[in-house]
């Protein structure tokens, strides 16, 4: 049975997310695993870092982006792929596309990061802007789907993407085999969904927490409720975290996911200033809610091995 999307409802396991790495490794960066005094001595834990900031792009978006257009068999090199991104999905896709020498069409909403949109362009994708929230991404999309033919792929709700993004924690599961607990920012779910795929094959006794922006709680709200609340595109300043979940990221993470938490905006705020300064790394607010909930004390961590993935590092110092 088809879906929304176009895909069938099968879910991807561990073995995708092995299968995909094989497929992109060779492409993309190894991105490094840091660890930092100052964390470890405010938190009482040991923790460490994956920084997928330093990733092609900018963020971990590259891994699920090539992975689709590689694995997904024939795409026509005059229709190309076409999506929907306010930013680094977007980015992401508009590199992997001409990495295989396919045209990108991405619809932006009006009012999206113009750092962003000037790094698609400048990987060469065809922008298409359309009014912001779910409805206006979806009715541009079908436009631009019907206009030039392409195939869609989805920022997290899709089969390779999310078996893509779990290559990330599979990574830092093969560097720090001994996790106790890894923190990841959850927004459609792609990358959650992808590396608790990781962990159920890779670090079983690692538990894996996803973080949501207090004002984007929509993935808390849907595991309770037991069906998928929509996102209204809340004015959080994690501005890549502000999509619902999917088809295929909530039936995952539903399943395999250990704890939802969720923190304030001076929280992600006060963890990007925090990271910078002591990690001397640049990191996005939608990835510094994962550094919020650990230093916010919203899951005890002392005593443990902790893992945290920053997911990307395309700040707009303009803004």
């Amino acid at each position: 049975m088809m879906n929304e999307y176009g895909q069938t409802d099968n879910l991807p396991e561990f073995t995708d997310v092995k299968a995909a790495a094989g497929r992109i490794s060779a492409h993309i960066h190894l991105t490094p695993v840091l660890h930092s005094d100052s964390f470890d001595t405010r938190t009482g834990a040991r923790v460490m870092f994956k920084c997928e900031s330093f990733q092609r792009t900018g963020s971990f978006k590259v891994r699920g982006a090539l992975n689709s257009v590689l694995a997904r068999g024939p795409i026509s090199p005059q229709s190309g792929v076409a999506t929907h991104s306010s930013g680094n999905h977007g980015q992401a896709l508009a590199w992997a596309g001409r990495f295989a020498g396919l045209p990108v069409h991405v619809v932006v909403p009006e009012h999206s990061n113009p750092m962003k949109v000037s790094a698609m362009r400048g990987y060469g994708a065809n922008i298409y802007t359309c009014e912001e929230g779910a409805r206006g991404r979806e009715e541009g999309l079908r436009g631009v789907l019907a206009q030039t033919g392409a195939t869609q792929i989805h920022p997290s709700n899709d089969f390779y993407v999310i078996a893509g993004q779990g290559t990330s924690a599979l990574e830092l599961f093969a560097h720090t085999p001994d996790l106790d607990l890894l923190f990841v920012p959850l927004g459609g779910g792609g990358l959650l969904s992808g590396s608790l795929l990781a962990m159920s094959g890779a670090a079983p006794r690692c538990r894996v927490i996803g973080v949501e922006p207090a004002l984007a709680d929509d993935g808390v709200r849907s595991l309770r409720e037991g069906r998928i609340l929509p996102s209204d595109y809340p004015p959080t300043i994690a501005d890549g975290l502000k999509t619902a979940l999917g088809s295929r990221t909530f039936p995952l993470i539903r399943r395999h996911v250990h704890e939802l938490v969720t923190v304030t905006e001076a929280e992600i705020f006060q963890a990007l200033v925090y990271t910078m300064e002591r990690l001397k790394a640049v990191i996005e607010p939608s990835s510094a809610v994962a550094v919020a909930a650990l230093l916010s004390g919203k899951v005890p961590v002392a005593g443990k091995k902790v893992g945290v993935i920053i997911s990307g590092g395309n700040l707009d110092f303009n803004s």
